[in-house]
């Protein structure tokens, strides 16, 4: 991950939910069986270089198996 998440991850928002997901396979061959879902949320970040932004953030979580995968969305919420 490129990206640290600062505090809590705000209006989460279900994206699919199992065959809708296209990773599925991939999914289970990495972390294991589970009833998978891809979500999608808004966090301040903290970027490499230091500056912390307001950013949607994509990630797949199971139930037993924790949140997985972060990917940050661009552009960002906020304006500098």
């Amino acid at each position: 991950m490129d990206f640290e998440i600062l505090g809590e991850i705000t209006t989460m928002d279900t994206i699919a939910v199992g065959i809708g997901i296209r990773d599925r396979r991939r999914l289970r061959q990495c972390y294991g069986n589970g009833n998978w879902r891809k979500l999608k949320g808004i966090a301040k970040v903290r970027l490499i270089d230091g500056t912390e932004r307001l950013a949607e953030i994509h990630w797949y979580e199971a139930h037993g198996i924790g949140k997985r995968e972060f990917k940050l969305k661009l552009p960002f919420l906020d304006r500098p």
